[in-house]
């Protein structure tokens, strides 16, 4: 098989699929999408692109769905948000900016690519945007200490079409250790010994033509097409012995707000 092409993270765009609604989170998501809930005062979202950006990669796409004007106007008006302006009320209403803090050099496409579509389907909808031959993709929802550097070079040295990022969470419950009758200790939330799909992936280009279909709406990436890719040995997988979370959950947030509040966000890589 031929080296796959050297491509730069500058270059190498990554989806993030922003489009669920967030049901199991409702205290907090209620009026909002799922992507835009906040960790320490700042979308989840913006946690995740905090994370590529440290380790150079500048361009997003992002799969919108469920309240994605809601994501679009973020965004757009970030500039606004993150510094101090003038606004004249006569005239063109044009804004005189006073200070000049903003994110990295981030290019972001905005996909509208359907309410309920599900994950297979909104990838497959957005490759026109994908002009590079590889691209990255992870959930709008979980966030990580991942170096994502050692995942790409896995990846292009794997010759592979694709690479997930396996990843150890929490428990949900603490574990007691028992002698007879007594319990004699009893451990807080630990992390399970097996790996499940963390996201972070890495794909060629080639993925999405041969196994994923824009009109199949229901076609979910985690069940058909990541199953058939394993089944072609064209899928591996880097082991992620870190902070791995996901916010699936009130409960969630809470704790990854916790560990924000208390300096012991350990996803946090980059410095202010």
């Amino acid at each position: 098989m031929p080296d796959r092409p050297d491509v730069s993270p500058a270059d190498i765009p990554v989806v993030i699929l922003c489009g669920g609604m967030g049901t199991r989170l409702r205290e907090a998501s209620e009026q909002l999408p799922k992507p835009l809930v906040d960790i320490g005062g700042r979308p989840i979202l913006w946690h995740i692109m905090k994370t590529y950006s440290h380790h150079g990669f500048r361009r997003f796409v992002l799969c919108l769905g469920y309240k994605g004007n809601m994501i679009k106007d973020y965004f757009v008006d970030h500039r606004a948000r993150m510094n101090d302006f003038t606004l004249r009320l006569r005239g063109s209403h044009e804004l005189e900016f006073h200070t000049a803090h903003a994110e990295e050099d981030w290019e972001i496409t905005f996909a509208e690519t359907g309410l309920t579509t599900a994950t297979g389907a909104r990838i497959a909808r957005v490759a026109e945007y994908l002009d590079t031959p590889r691209f990255a993709l992870t959930y709008g929802d979980g966030i990580g200490a991942v170096d994502l550097p050692s995942v790409l070079k896995n990846h292009v040295a794997s010759q592979k079409l694709g690479t997930l990022t396996g990843v150890h969470p929490s428990g949900r419950y603490g574990e007691m250790v028992i002698e007879g009758d007594d319990v004699t200790a009893f451990n807080e939330k630990q992390p399970q010994t097996g790996y499940v799909n963390g996201g972070f992936f890495f794909f060629e280009r080639e993925f999405i033509d041969g196994y994923l279909d824009a009109d199949a709406t229901e076609q979910m990436l985690e069940h058909a097409p990541l199953q058939r890719l394993a089944r072609d040995g064209q899928l591996g997988v880097y082991r992620h012995e870190g902070f791995w979370m996901g916010m699936d959950t009130f409960r969630d947030w809470k704790e990854l707000n916790g560990l924000w509040d208390s300096g012991q966000a350990e996803w946090r890589v980059w410095e202010d």
